[in-house]
């Protein structure tokens, strides 16, 4: 969990990532199901023990085959055909699967969007689905020649084959070309689920079980009695890697609260509170300061993600020298590291994150980093915390980014810009708390960007910033729909943001889900 092996001891199905930004819904969709999961980039292979895994999922990547160095690729197919299980390829794993084994991949090919699939043979993988179904495409390239010892049991509406199956040494190897993964296709989860059945895997995952080992193993890589630094935000990542680490280190441990200025608003206060309540006694560290004469007049979002990261590790590095400090704990979990691009060489960075793009290399050599939660999504954090005795307002409040506000100021970094995307927010929030929507979505918040539009305010010409809303639902943060608001209470929140702010003469509603969009603007 901090730069170990992975441990495989509970795990039951083993997802190899080709880069794929779909990789982590893969993972999610199974742990529905109760089993537990395992992301391993391709290239890292050998940091498991690959047959104490029951199954293996391939896949996607947002490039093709020969993108990819041969040499890694040739290493990732011998892990396959070492590999004891049952294994499911998903589309750039189907491609994988066809090119080594016999087949042939060609380009310009690509299905994009809802497709229909006809299921040509009664499979136990396709059990529970019609003779048509439709499906979720996203590929460039298709299989164009099946693989030796192969039978194609789906293909789309295009002609393409959409699913084959793999006799290999008498080991079954199904690949589909579609994303069972996504919500667009409506019976992905019962290919899953039959998956798991042919898989015979163990359906006893929960989240509250696995806590218990991850305090037990992390015991035993910090047996000394060095002294550890946690960073906490008043987030629910962070204040449940808090809990842990003060049960491994106990009057070790140093709790560090940063206000960096960029915090919503009251949210200090709240945070102090809470932190108390749950007996953590945080050193609270005003930087203000520090941060906003660093970001003023900064455009490029992730120019002010790295000021911000650094900044951050000044302050801990002071901390890390003044107390002796050995162990850092942060609170990263598994879409952080998707969205940073470190989950492997061939990810593409969506956005970096303070907790893990953001820390310089020069931090990382000080101190040990413990990453508690680098393996849970925010649901299951949510659930650990509740059993942690983390309070339920915490538990239901809106995710909030490491970098806060300042990724919600678009174009010019500004102290202006910024108390409008604060003030703007608080209204936003309060509005849907009075009519009792807040904790019915999973995040809501206000952005301001460059543009400006002329409006009328007291009889008189004004020019003012344009603020855009962002209501989502989610479960994850790894996908996510615009909310439809009823109108009368968007009127109230442009009312309010429009009555009270005075720079501000344009509201506009962003109705774009992730993906295309990221959640945050930037």
């Amino acid at each position: 969990m901090s730069g170990a092996k992975l441990s495989t001891k509970e795990s039951s199905v083993l997802i190899i990532d080709f880069g794929g930004q779909y990789t982590h819904l893969i993972s999610r969709r199974i742990r529905e199901l109760g089993a537990f999961t395992i992301i391993v980039p391709y290239n890292r292979l050998n940091d498991i023990e690959i047959n104490s895994f029951k199954s293996m999922i391939l896949s996607g990547s947002h490039m093709s085959i020969e993108n990819f160095s041969k040499e890694s690729l040739e290493k990732a197919i011998d892990a396959i055909r070492s590999f004891n299980g049952t294994v499911l390829g998903i589309c750039f794993g189907l491609q994988i699967l066809s090119y080594y084994f016999g087949g042939k991949v060609n380009h310009d090919c690509g299905e994009y969007g809802e497709t229909k699939v006809k299921i040509l043979k009664n499979d136990p993988l396709f059990k529970g689905w019609n003779n048509e179904e439709k499906v979720w495409m996203s590929h460039g390239d298709c299989v164009s020649k099946p693989p030796q010892n192969s039978e194609v049991i789906s293909v789309s509406e295009n002609g393409y084959i959409a699913a084959l199956k793999l006799d290999l040494n008498g080991k079954v190897i199904y690949g589909v070309q579609f994303h069972p993964e996504v919500v667009h296709t409506p019976k992905g989860v019962i290919l899953f689920e039959n998956f798991l059945e042919l898989s015979s895997v163990e359906r006893n995952w929960r989240p509250e079980i696995y806590v218990n080992s991850i305090i037990e193993g992390l015991r035993k890589e910090v047996s000394d009695d060095g002294k550890a630094l946690v960073a906490v935000s008043g987030g629910i990542d962070s204040t449940v890697s808090a809990i842990i680490a003060k049960k491994i280190f106990g009057d070790r441990l140093i709790t560090a609260f940063v206000d960096h200025g960029l915090l919503r608003e009251g949210e200090k206060e709240e945070v102090i509170e809470m932190l108390n309540f749950l007996e953590l006694k945080p050193l609270v560290i005003d930087a203000e300061e520090r941060f906003l004469n660093r970001l003023e007049g900064i455009s490029d979002c992730e120019e002010r993600r790295r000021i911000i990261g650094e900044e951050f590790a000044k302050i801990f590095e002071e901390i890390i020298e003044k107390e002796g400090i050995r162990y850092f704990v942060q609170g990263t979990t598994y879409p952080d590291v998707v969205e940073s691009g470190k989950t492997q060489g061939s990810a593409a960075v969506i956005k970096s994150h303070h907790n893990v793009g953001g820390l310089p290399d020069w931090f990382k050599e000080k101190v040990k980093i413990i990453e508690p939660l680098k393996f849970l999504y925010k649901d299951e954090v949510r659930k650990i915390g509740t059993i942690l005795g983390v309070p339920e307002t915490l538990i239901k409040r809106h995710p909030f980014p490491g970098p806060g506000l300042a990724v919600r100021v678009i174009g010019k970094f500004s102290r202006e810009k910024l108390e409008v995307a604060k003030k703007s927010s608080k209204i936003v929030e309060d509005v849907l708390k009075k009519y009792g929507l807040y904790e019915k979505v999973w995040q809501a918040f206000a952005t301001v960007g460059e543009d400006k539009w002329v409006g009328v305010k007291g009889d008189s010409r004004s020019y003012g910033y344009i603020v855009t809303i962002r209501i989502v639902e989610s479960t994850d943060g790894m996908t996510a729909n615009y909310v439809r608001m009823p109108y009368e209470i968007l009127d109230e929140i442009v009312k309010k943001i429009t009555g009270s702010i005075k720079s501000v003469t344009m509201v506009t509603y962003a109705i774009t889900s992730k993906p295309p969009s990221t959640i945050e603007p930037c």
